[in-house]
Order: C-alpha cells, then sequence, then structure tokens
C-alpha cells in the first residue's frame, strides 16, 4: 500500500507542475513596447518628426498605448505643434509610427539644439519598456546668428588717408577672391600644440548679419577634439604700412585663444620668424579683459625675438561688446590701440642689430584657436560653441 501511495503522490504533483507551466509558458507572455529619440534638421517651412514605437514580439492581437508631447528647451506651438494621441500595433508588425509636427523658422536662427519630450502611457495588452523620448530640432547648424552690435567704432575715413580695402562682410558669404580658409592643425598645432582642427565649413566659418563669425565647436573631426576657423589673405590681399582698424567682439573661456594678425609675405621663401609677425590682437581666454599687442623677428643671432604689450579694460570683458583694435604703421614704426587709446610701439631701435622685417609686405591672419602652449587645455567649465565676431576689417593708406 506504501508503494501505491507513493507513486499516486508522485502522478499527483506531476500532472499539477505540467498544469503551472502551461499557464505560464509562452502563450502568457505579455509583449513589451518602447519608444527612442528623433532629430531633424530644422526647415523654414512645417515638417514631420517620425517617432517609432516598437514592440518586442510579434503578438496574435493589436497593442496599443497612448502618447503625448511636452516641452523641454524647445516650446510648444513655436516650435512644434502639441498633441496627443493612440498608436496601435497591427498584428503581425513590430513597431507602428506616428508623426508629431514641427513648426518653420523663416529666421534659421543659430541656436543650442531644441528638444521636447514624448511619453507613452495606458498600455493595452501589453507593458510599457521605455516610456519617454525626445524630439530633438537640430538649430545648431543654422546660418543666422544674431549679437548686439554695441561698443566702441571708428569712422570709414581719417584726414590724410584713403581707405584702399576692406571688407565690411554685408553679404550672405565669405568672400572668397579675398580669403583663404586654411584647413587641418599643420604642425604639431601649427607650433603651439593647439588642439582644434580647423575646416573651411559653414560651421566653423560663416557671414552672418554684417559680421564675419568664426565659431570654435566641442566635435571630433579626424582625430582632434576641437573644431574652429582659420582665414588668411595670403597671396590674394597684400599690405605695407597705413592704419589698420578692425572692429571685433571676442570669445572668452580658459583655453581659448583668438587673435587678428599678419605674417610677412615672403614666409614661403623665407620662413618664420625672419619674415615678421604682427599680432594686433591676441586673447588669452582665462584673462577675458586683457588682450596684447605683440611683434615677432628673427635676432642677428639667430631664434625668435619678441616685443609687446597688454591692453586692459577698466570694466568689463571684450565678450560683451565690440573694441576696435588699431595699428598705425609707419616705415620702421608701429603703433596699437584699442579704441583709439594708445599701448605700445615698436620701432626699428626695438629690433636693434637683427633684420626689420616690418618694412614689407604682410597678410591678415583671423582665426580662433583652441588650445595650445599659452592658453592652455580648455577644462569641463569652458562652454562651447565660441564665437568671435568682426564687424570690419579697414585699411587706410
Amino acid at each position: 500500500m506504501l508503494k501505491w501511495g507513493l507513486i499516486i503522490s508522485s502522478l499527483i504533483i506531476l500532472i499539477v507542475a505540467c498544469t503551472k507551466t502551461k499557464d505560464t509558458g509562452p502563450a502568457a507572455y505579455v509583449p513589451k513596447v518602447g519608444i527612442q529619440d528623433v532629430q531633424s534638421e530644422r526647415s523654414e517651412q512645417k515638417t514631420n518628426l517620425k517617432f517609432f514605437v516598437y514592440i518586442d514580439k510579434i503578438t496574435t492581437v493589436p497593442v496599443s498605448v497612448d502618447y503625448s508631447l511636452t516641452y523641454g528647451t524647445a516650446l510648444a506651438n513655436k516650435d512644434y505643434t502639441n498633441k496627443t494621441g493612440t498608436v496601435t500595433i497591427p498584428i503581425g508588425e513590430t513597431f507602428a509610427t506616428f508623426d508629431a509636427e514641427l513648426l518653420g523658422d523663416v529666421e534659421k536662427l543659430r541656436q543650442p539644439n531644441l528638444y521636447f519630450n514624448v511619453k507613452l502611457s495606458n498600455p493595452k495588452d501589453c507593458t510599457i519598456d521605455i516610456a519617454d523620448a525626445k524630439g530633438i530640432i537640430l538649430t545648431e547648424n543654422a546660418p543666422n546668428i544674431k549679437t548686439d552690435n554695441t561698443g566702441y567704432t571708428t569712422p570709414n575715413s581719417y584726414s590724410g588717408y584713403n581707405l584702399v580695402w576692406s571688407d565690411e562682410f554685408n553679404g550672405n558669404a565669405l568672400d572668397l577672391n579675398t580669403w583663404n580658409q586654411e584647413l587641418g592643425n599643420g604642425s604639431g598645432g601649427w607650433g603651439n600644440n593647439e588642439l582644434e582642427y580647423y575646416t573651411n565649413k559653414p560651421t566653423n566659418t560663416f557671414v552672418s548679419n554684417g559680421n564675419l563669425i568664426i565659431e570654435a565647436r566641442k566635435e571630433y573631426v579626424n582625430g582632434f577634439g576641437y573644431t574652429s576657423g582659420r582665414m588668411t589673405t595670403q597671396n590674394k590681399k597684400t599690405f605695407k604700412y597705413g592704419r589698420i582698424d578692425i572692429r571685433a567682439k571676442l570669445p572668452v573661456g580658459q583655453g581659448i585663444w583668438p587673435a587678428l594678425w599678419m605674417l610677412g609675405s615672403n614666409i614661403s621663401s623665407i620662413g618664420w620668424p625672419a619674415c615678421g609677425e604682427i599680432d594686433i590682437m591676441e586673447l588669452v581666454g582665462s584673462h577675458p579683459s586683457t588682450t596684447y599687442g605683440t611683434a615677432h623677428w628673427k635676432q642677428a643671432t639667430g631664434g625668435t625675438k619678441s616685443f609687446g604689450s597688454e591692453y586692459n579694460l577698466a570694466s568689463g570683458d571684450f565678450s560683451s561688446k565690440f573694441h576696435v583694435f588699431s595699428l598705425i604703421w609707419q616705415e620702421d614704426s608701429m603703433k596699437w590701440y584699442v579704441d583709439d587709446e594708445y599701448f605700445c610701439t615698436v620701432s626699428k631701435a626695438t629690433v636693434g642689430t637683427a633684420n626689420y622685417p616690418f618694412n614689407d609686405n604682410f597678410f591678415f591672419i583671423f582665426n580662433v584657436a583652441v588650445g595650445g602652449k599659452w592658453p592652455g587645455t580648455p577644462p569641463s567649465t569652458t562652454v562651447f560653441p565660441q564665437r568671435m565676431f568682426v564687424d570690419y576689417v579697414r585699411v587706410f593708406q
């Protein structure tokens, strides 16, 4: 009797186990749905941003979820059209879609990318695995940037001078008959251990609202962690003597190094520093209220010699408004000014017995460097993008 009792008890346990396995088997699996981020460039006209709601298993019944849009940095009915709805994934399908309407921007305003939030709720015949996503409106590459034009300005004529050349940057594009756009990182970061990769893309160098804009970005290109712009007039526009005025608003922040400067046109044949270098303006971003004017040349015994001085604002910094950086350049003498205030002289006597290279032709270079021997590596607290605005460059003789 004991033996048969054990057999019967075992059969009962097996039947119960099989019944439970059947009840919790694959047929009872509840599918999971989710949603993912979607992004799109902003257009002048209305466009649709298509969201995908996906499921992890094909089902034998339709499944559905509700969705709703809520604002983030993008504003409802200004950047996108607010809406709610229900999306259903049909039998035998793995996803379904719904559209969110993006509103156009005729101004094409460059600004940090915008986003709004999408949330799934109220699942039917499913559970929600990933309930939240973002609709990202790409605006960081738009061509239009506005900036406050307040600050110092200078006249377009002077007694005893003629305006021989200027670029007022009033068009829609850079004048490539005047300007070159240098590429890459040069030799050893242009000899300064700079960290940027210079491009000719309109994301880094462009003209907008009467200004040339050079924009430094934190992005990886060709193995470098930053991009920026570097422009020259080499072999296109060269000058010797006169008054040079450059009206600009400068980027600041540790590791940022904007410069408005000149090199001798014979650099290709005799090299640097023998060709001479004239730094009309340099700023080290960790000292935002100070700019420098400097000349560099080759000593008679070899090596590089430099002389210059600094200009300090009484209040504020060089990013808050425009200032005019000027060079009055005569035979055997150069004088530096900020907002018509004198602060530095370099003359033939300064150079001494070395060859004085500053009585020859020079070309312009405008750039925003990132990192390097002088400013150092940007810390995580330095904000990007960084922009230099140039309102005009004028040469009077």
